[in-house]
């Protein structure tokens, strides 16, 4: 019997989910033994057999629709990535914050983000009023830790200093 999954994406971000002539589509059909219905405006209906193949196809899908490449969401399919969203608007009371927010995580001229990305090995997309992290299970967990730090109002020494304490942690054998 078919397991039937729906998530709705940007409408702008249909064409990056479809690919060039359907390449993406395919691509992620041919990954999850799966069938992809996209609407134009951004509805799409995930059909398959295996319900854990479509599960992981969900999330490649909402990677996608929250701004990640194709290529970075399809590291998806390892058992050994995860992906994380966080909604800013947890974080903000009015549109300015929300404004500010965004800036904090992403920094000037993109440094707090890449820096993060750096340390943790992860890819970070900042979307609308979503935080995207896109990583190996372990590092996961560490960026998402340090982007809520940054939106709870941490300053950028103390997160990037807290990385490098909890990779020193890992590097040394405890427990992470």
């Amino acid at each position: 019997m078919d397991s039937t999954k729906d998530v709705k994406i940007p409408e702008d971000r249909v064409g990056v989910l479809i690919g060039k002539n359907g390449s993406v589509k395919k691509e992620i059909e041919k990954a999850f033994n799966a069938k992809l219905e996209i609407s134009s405006d951004g509805l799409v209906l995930m059909t398959g057999k295996d319900s854990l193949d479509l599960y992981t196809c969900e999330k490649v899908v909402k990677a996608i629709g929250r701004g990640f490449n194709p290529e970075v969401a399809l590291l998806l399919k390892s058992e050994e990535y995860d992906f994380e969203l966080m909604n800013i608007n947890d974080y903000a009371k009015t549109q300015n914050d929300l404004d500010r927010l965004r800036g904090r995580v992403i920094g000037k001229d993109g440094a707090s983000r890449d820096l993060i990305e750096k340390k943790t090995q992860t890819y970070i997309i900042v979307y609308g009023k979503t935080v995207g992290i896109i990583g190996k299970l372990e590092m996961v967990g560490l960026a998402f830790n340090a982007v809520e730090m940054l939106l709870k109002g941490a300053r950028h020494p103390t997160v990037f200093n807290y990385i490098d304490k909890e990779l020193r942690k890992k590097v040394n054998g405890a427990v992470f």
